[in-house]
């Protein structure tokens, strides 16, 4: 199964305290095959991801998430890290045929572990200043 990159807004850098945005592109895919002389279809769709925030903390979800201005998938960071790593864990659910008969479904989903997205995560402070005349 296809490993999914996650997508973060803002990119590359995101501020303690307020909500990150998180998202991934997910699509089924469909395979055919033949073994042994029969026609194989499967068909694998994602039905969940597992978001791993890369501050020991995770949350599952059945959608992929949207950009901006969607906040579908949100993530706050409550302290600084030069980098943490963030991934999505895909799930699959997959079904079968073969020579082109009925459907029939894996006995359970296959996970793809996703692939690491960097990101640094700071703080802002406001500065008090006296307007120019």
């Amino acid at each position: 199964m296809p490993a999914l990159r996650v997508t973060v807004q803002p990119g590359g850098r995101t501020l303690v305290n307020v909500p990150t945005i998180l998202h991934t592109d997910p699509r089924p895919v469909r395979e055919s095959i033949t073994l042994l002389g029969h026609d194989i279809d499967v068909e694998a769709t994602p039905t969940g991801y597992t978001w791993h925030h890369g501050d020991g903390t995770s949350r599952t979800t059945t959608r992929p998430g949207r950009p901006y201005p969607a906040k579908d998938v949100t993530h706050t960071y409550q302290r600084t890290a030069e980098r943490v790593s963030i991934r999505v864990d895909t799930t699959y659910t997959v079904r079968y045929r073969v020579d082109g008969g009925a459907w029939t479904p894996l006995g359970q989903p296959l996970t793809a572990t996703g692939a690491a997205t960097p990101l640094q995560v700071t703080e802002a402070a406001p500065v008090l200043v006296s307007p120019r005349r």
